[in-house]
């Protein structure tokens, strides 16, 4: 690339924090760079590592709102070397897009909100509230020592956010043209099924559970759970991993194990979900254990003050008019906004997340930064 292409700072922000190797849950110094931009600029930064996750709350200013940008230095790993063009850590740019892990899924977005802030701070010091970051390296992971306990601690704190913007990617086609305004829940079970374990040759002396499992299987597949919620799609089952069998092809197996997931709506619980599976596990006369993990419920930010200001400075920025959604996986707005705060999502085009050749618009970069620091001035200036 030629020396004179890198003139961005948001560009030149973005490929700094991507040359660090920050695999989930590893914040490899990304963390210390957006700190070494942050600390000038008045914020006061608290270091909050949980286990071995490392997190920080950076806050300027007193008083209401409080408005919180937040998101994650830490990717997916990269896979193969071979499914790249480069290397996924050396960022690169090729025809008008810098490609690299994090390019979309965040390191990008990071970017955009610190210089969305010098711009901001430089332009009106004397902002009417205050400001903050809520950073973690443990969202692509299991999510165990990041957001969710620094939520924790700021509830300690009798901190309490008002508006929250997160830098997910949640563009489809073009910047701005989306904004998430909820996720829906996550459910996950592991279910064991116990038979009797034999010879291919006898199965009148087993019972085999992979035969056993499979009508209830069919059924949990061909379950209509809702009718949806409002923005949120209906709820879904999927079948993600099942195991069982000793690799010979002469015995019947003992016990079969059943990963699944239920990406659900508001128009069902976690505990109305539950019950119903384990309802049709009995009902089909299954010998079964089975293991929750509930990952996140599902939130959503209504009509308010945050969403109609991302509206409008989208609108005035991109020229977009953006559609509401809540698709996707999970993101760290499920800790955020039982608190009460108001959770929206804006960032890049998610074309590529979590895929080799991972890459951004580098024209995208300075145009979401501007939309960032007009969101936070009509926040926090009451300049539109």
């Amino acid at each position: 690339m030629r020396p004179n292409m890198r003139v961005d700072p948001t560009l030149e922000l973005a490929m700094d924090l991507m040359r660090r190797r920050s695999v989930t849950p590893d914040d490899a110094g990304c963390q210390q760079l957006l700190i070494d931009r942050l600390e000038p600029l008045g914020f006061e930064v608290h270091r909050l590592k949980f286990g071995n996750v490392d997190n920080f709350w950076a806050e300027r200013g007193r008083g209401a709102p409080l408005v919180v940008l937040a998101g994650h230095t830490d990717v997916v790993p990269p896979g193969s070397a071979d499914a790249w063009d480069s290397d996924p850590f050396a960022p690169e740019i090729r025809d008008g897009y810098l490609y690299g892990r994090g390019a979309a899924d965040m390191k990008s977005s990071l970017a955009a909100f610190v210089t969305a802030v010098e711009v901001l701070i430089d332009q009106d010091p004397d902002l009417q509230g205050s400001l903050a970051f809520l950073i973690t390296s443990d969202e692509e992971g299991i999510a165990r020592d990041g957001t969710d306990k620094v939520i924790k601690w700021l509830q300690q704190e009798g901190k309490k956010i008002d508006y929250c913007l997160l830098g997910e990617p949640s563009s489809t086609q073009a910047i701005g043209d989306t904004i998430k305004i909820g996720r829906r829940g996550s459910l996950g079970g592991r279910v064991s099924i116990r038979g009797i374990q034999g010879h291919v040759a006898y199965p009148h002396l087993a019972r085999n559970p992979i035969h056993m499992v499979a009508p209830a299987l069919t059924e949990l597949v061909a379950t209509k759970w809702d009718d949806g919620y409002e923005n949120f799609p209906s709820t879904t089952f999927q079948v993600s991993n099942i195991h069982a069998g000793t690799g010979a092809d002469n015995m019947i197996p003992g016990e079969l194990e059943v990963e699944f997931n239920l990406r659900y709506s508001p128009a069902v619980t976690d505990t109305r979900l539950r019950h119903r599976i384990e309802e049709i596990l009995a009902r089909h006369g299954l010998d079964y254990t089975v293991r929750w993990r509930l990952s996140g419920k599902p939130f959503i930010t209504r009509d308010g003050v945050l969403l109609h200001t991302a509206q409008q400075a989208i609108r005035a920025e991109l020229g977009q008019e953006a559609k509401l959604s809540t698709a996707g996986g999970t993101s760290d707005g499920r800790f955020i906004a039982p608190t009460g705060a108001q959770v929206v999502e804006l960032g890049p085009v998610n074309a590529t997340i979590h895929r080799a050749n991972e890459c951004v618009s580098i024209h995208d970069l300075s145009r979401l930064a501007a939309t960032y620091a007009r969101i936070l001035a009509m926040l926090l200036t009451g300049k539109k």
